[in-house]
C-alpha cells in the first residue's frame, strides 16, 4: 500500500509577493543583471540599488516604482527583481 502523503504547504501554489507600497527593498543582483531593465540602463549599474533601501511608491501589475534615498530619479522594476531589506 504505497500512498503518497502531501502536505497542504507542498500542494499550495506559491505565496503572493509580500512586497507592498511602503516596503523597503533592494534589487537582487542575479535577477537584475541580464534583464531587459538592465539592458536599457547604464552598462554598470549603481551599487546603491543592490545595497538598498529603496522604498516602493506604487505597484502596477508585476512592476514597482522605487525611490532611493539619493537625489536620483524614481525607477520601475519588476517585482521578481526585488527583495525585502
Amino acid at each position: 500500500m504505497d500512498e503518497t502523503l502531501t502536505t497542504p504547504a507542498a500542494s499550495a501554489p506559491a505565496a503572493p509577493s509580500t512586497l507592498k507600497k511602503g516596503s523597503l527593498v533592494r534589487v537582487c543582483q542575479v535577477a537584475y543583471l541580464g534583464s531587459t531593465e538592465a539592458g536599457a540602463s547604464d552598462p554598470e549599474p549603481p551599487q546603491y540599488i543592490f545595497e538598498g533601501p529603496g522604498e516602493i511608491l506604487a505597484l502596477k501589475g508585476d512592476y514597482a516604482q522605487l525611490r532611493w534615498r539619493r537625489p536620483v530619479p524614481d525607477v520601475w522594476l519588476r517585482l521578481d527583481q526585488l527583495e525585502a531589506c
